[in-house]
């Protein structure tokens, strides 16, 4: 009996993994929202954002995480952009330690400017934790669009994240650490 459970147990969540792998969104095209929000932790996620910005698909851009330390103008240089861009249209989140303070964040910063749409870019295997993350610390007025940056992750971090995916998922459903 105990066995059957186990194995119904490891079979259902092999299939959620396989869903998960099959699930994770690509980069999403011609689509316009108020701001761009970009957790650090990833390649190609500034550099997604930052072309992004420049093709008009959103007004401004928040990058979540930055280290107290970092300036504009140093990533300017890093990103080869103009530091103007920085000024004018991109801003450095820096209390964000991980992903949900990440989406603390930027809800913060979302109801400051009073945006209704924002584009989550983020690595194709975080989307879904960043997403569900943001859209439980956002008013249920604000949409919330994928933009998942291709990646070639390792299989453990894609079991990794799964596992931190369901984990929060159920820490939610329950109610804690809301």
């Amino acid at each position: 009996m105990i066995l059957r459970i186990l194995g119904g147990a490891v079979l259902l969540w092999a299939l959620g993994f396989v869903l998960f792998l099959l699930a994770m969104p690509g980069p999403l095209d011609n689509a316009k929202t108020d701001a761009i929000v970009v957790p650090t932790g990833g390649a190609g996620r500034i550099d997604r954002g930052i072309a992004l910005l420049k093709a008009h698909a959103a007004k401004r851009m928040l990058v979540t995480g930055v280290a107290p330390e970092v300036r504009p103008v140093e990533l300017a240089h890093e990103y080869r952009e103009a530091p103007s861009l920085f000024a004018c249209c991109i801003d450095l989140g820096r209390e964000a330690v991980d992903t949900r303070s990440n989406a603390e964040e930027t809800a913060d910063w979302v109801k400051q400017h009073g945006y209704k749409s924002v584009r989550l870019v983020t690595s194709d295997w975080h989307l879904a934790r960043a997403r569900m993350e943001l859209t439980n610390a956002l008013d249920s007025d604000v949409q919330v669009l994928d933009d998942g940056v291709p990646s070639s992750p390792r299989f453990s971090l894609l079991v990794a994240e799964y596992n931190k995916l369901l984990l929060r998922r159920v820490v939610l459903w329950m109610g804690i650490g809301v």
